[in-house]
């Protein structure tokens, strides 16, 4: 079963300095049908304006993958990590017991569009973590990348989850394929582009849930950028 969620049926907010559509109930955006799918809670797209940001803040017990797709992001938190990254570095942070963190567009000029995702860990109370890779826009291309797995396989981030995130860059034409273990969900977000999921027409900014389905079939009607996120 594949159930579409159009682009356009996700939250939005406009904070002036901030722009989130919303994948899934956050903050102000709530959705009783949209509370997340399986242990996957939130995928927010976000666009900062050039110098601005989230302020120091916490977390705790969430797995928060940070999927840039433009521009640089400042990181700075009280594990001692400051960094500025940029495509096609992916960031990977256990929340755990608690964290403060802070994320800011250094740029005078450039604006920053990102995907947040949060994944509800399996344990609870661990120390923090925090951890960031590159992963190329090669590596991903026409095949789906492992970009995050509970083992670290593949040179994945590691995430305290039996879930696995795969990112793909597919030309039109290209195909993919992923074979979902009984009992398995998915979830598919699609970055941009157009793509065809088991005969279901997704454009950009569109996602699916998908359930009792044993095979998934990718083809891209054009150039598309896709996250897999294979779940419990």
């Amino acid at each position: 079963m594949i159930l579409l969620r159009p682009s356009n049926a996700r939250g939005y907010a406009d904070h002036g300095w901030l722009r989130g559509f919303h994948s899934f109930s956050f903050a102000d955006y709530h959705d009783p049908a949209e509370m997340g799918w399986g242990p996957l809670r939130v995928i927010n797209e976000d666009f900062i304006k050039p110098g601005t940001g989230f302020g120091q803040h916490g977390h705790r017990d969430m797995e928060i993958i940070t999927y840039l797709l433009e521009g640089p992001l400042e990181h700075k938190d009280n594990m001692n990590n400051g960094t500025v990254f940029r495509r096609p570095e992916v960031q990977r942070m256990s929340a755990g017991r608690g964290v403060q963190h802070s994320e800011f567009n250094p740029s005078d000029g450039e604006g920053v569009h990102l995907l947040q995702i949060w994944i509800e860990p399996d344990v609870r109370g661990i120390p923090p973590e925090y951890e960031q890779k590159v992963f190329s826009d090669r590596d991903k291309r026409g095949r789906l990348a492992l970009i995050a797995s509970p083992d670290g396989a593949a040179g994945s981030l590691t995430i305290h989850q039996d879930a696995r995130l795969f990112a793909s860059l597919l030309g039109a034409g290209e195909s993919v394929s992923h074979a979902l273990a009984p009992g398995r969900r998915a979830y598919l977000h699609l970055v941009s582009g157009e793509l065809g999921l088991n005969g279901t027409r997704l454009a950009g900014g569109d996602g699916a849930k998908i359930s009792d389905e044993a095979a998934l079939s990718l083809t891209a009607a054009s150039d598309a950028e896709v996250l897999l996120f294979d779940l419990p």
